[in-house]
């Protein structure tokens, strides 16, 4: 029966340079051979272990191993770092580079080159990655636009930064690549946006020419009593439209939403509901449904102060 391999304490859950180890003393490259140990990046390498449910902060923790000085971890991975996951399945890390910096290429790198003042790198639990500000300033300037929204909505309804920062931080790099979108971006910011599809759904109605809507707003009924909190809402024509997620599914929250949905049609609301097929696949279809209850509200309201004798 083959013995296991032996496994430093140091080396067990996060990827190390091998050239370093090896000089150390801690293992040789006989040792980097077998299956206990995985090659990420070149003289890259972790414990098989740590690949048992791999996620992007260890290939964070491989790609800073490589990085040059004055060079960070940036854009959704930065982002991920400080909290707000935006990434697509198996995506690449995001770096920046000073211009004048070397890095070799690897399909698990993804490359901008860029100037980075020393006043827009830190460190996060001991990686080199952009502020927060630098990073949703990257963010939202780069196309497309949906997606920079996206981004920078995140980034701000979890804290991370706060609106008028962001806009001095922009005003005072006015020459800097991708300044009209970042501008076109900050004017439809939301903090108060909880989700990307909340997001994109507000985005294609305000595109479609609709009225802002008021986010997650408070209904009350005729007597003061809090009913519902709805995603946008019109709160003068009582329309409001939700995005439905994979968790409203759930049997627990299907019934509270049939409860609450009840409650606000009680309180003379109308509520579309929309799902991620509806905001993505049936756009046109979206903006008609939406139009029509904002137009029939418009027409009763209109009817009702002609009828009024008052």
């Amino acid at each position: 029966m083959p013995f296991a391999a032996r496994v430093p304490p140091r080396l067990a859950f996060v990827p190390f340079r091998a050239s370093a180890a090896i000089a150390d003393g801690i293992l040789t490259r006989a040792m980097l051979r077998g299956s206990a140990w995985q090659r990420l990046l070149p003289d890259v390498y972790v414990h098989q272990d740590a690949l048992l449910a791999p996620d992007h902060r260890l290939w964070c923790d491989a790609v800073a191993l490589l990085l040059p000085p004055g060079a960070a971890i940036a854009g959704p991975s930065a982002a991920y770092l400080w909290g707000v996951d935006l990434l697509a399945r198996d995506a690449a890390v995001s770096v920046l580079l000073p211009r004048a910096a070397r890095l070799r290429p690897h399909p698990r790198l993804s490359v901008t080159r860029s100037h980075l003042p020393e006043g827009d790198l830190t460190g996060f639990a001991g990686l080199p990655v952009t502020t927060p500000l630098r990073t949703a300033f990257d963010l939202g300037r780069q196309a497309p636009r949906a997606e920079a929204l996206v981004a920078v909505d995140a980034l701000l309804h979890r804290r991370i930064v706060r609106l008028p920062a962001l806009r001095a931080y922009a005003d005072a790099r006015r020459r800097w690549p991708g300044l009209p979108l970042l501008r076109e971006v900050l004017a439809l910011a939301e903090p108060l946006s909880e989700s990307p599809m909340e997001t994109r759904l507000r985005l294609l109605l305000l595109d479609a020419g609709l009225p802002p809507p008021t986010p997650q707003h408070d209904v009350l009924d005729a007597r003061g009593r809090f009913v519902g909190r709805v995603d946008l809402a019109w709160p003068v024509l009582r329309v409001a439209v939700e995005y439905d997620g994979d968790h409203h599914r759930e049997r627990a929250h299907f019934r509270q939403d049939v409860a609450r949905l009840n409650a606000l049609r009680a309180a003379g609301w109308i509520v579309l509901r929309f799902t991620a097929d509806d905001v993505l696949r049936h756009r046109d279809r979206t903006v008609r449904l939406v139009t029509a209850a904002l137009r029939e509200r418009a027409d009763e309201r209109n009817l009702r102060a002609l009828t009024d004798p008052r």
